[in-house]
């Protein structure tokens, strides 16, 4: 079931900065950005946060103090999930959000590796939008996000046989 709406309200307040799934040799495979940088500076944040992610030992904490900013990371098998919060906000929280979004492509694309967010980023970035609007956590079932995932590819399919038809 759902948390109480006290629990879903301070799921909500959550402030993410930004999302990066990034492989072991740091190349960007998904990025969400939720405040406003320059390109320029996307690419400086990317290569400072890749560093400091990458490089560090798997048995040591997955929370890192950066700037005035906290960064909580996971790696699921060759990619790196990382969150960028505000610091003073839960880092279990972005674990979870973490954990629930690889659950939710795990469920989509049937264990979900590095190739599929590759060929299929469209569908990873919907899931993505399903679930985190504007920064902020909006939906927390697994089954109202892949039944919006499975609506919009019936809507997709019925758009390609029709172009197809006429």
């Amino acid at each position: 079931g759902r948390p109480p709406a006290r629990g879903r309200a301070a799921l909500a307040t959550m402030a993410i900065q930004f999302l990066l799934l990034m492989n072991k040799q740091g190349k960007v495979r998904l990025s969400k950005w939720y405040a406003l940088h320059s390109q320029k500076d996307r690419a400086r944040i990317v290569r400072d946060v890749s560093s400091q992610v990458l490089y560090r030992n798997a048995r040591m904490c997955n929370f890192l103090e950066w700037k005035d900013k906290k960064l909580v990371f996971r790696r699921y098998a060759s990619l790196y999930f990382v969150l960028c919060v505000d610091k003073d906000d839960n880092e279990l929280l972005g674990l979870e959000i973490i954990h629930r979004y690889c659950v939710v492509l795990d469920l989509y694309f049937g264990s979900v590796c590095e190739l599929d967010i590759v060929f299929n980023f469209e569908q990873a970035y919907l899931m993505l939008d399903e679930f985190i609007i504007a920064g902020e956590l909006q939906e927390t079932s697994l089954r109202v996000m892949i039944k919006s995932m499975e609506n919009a590819d019936s809507s997709e399919k019925a758009e390609i046989l029709e172009r197809s038809i006429s």
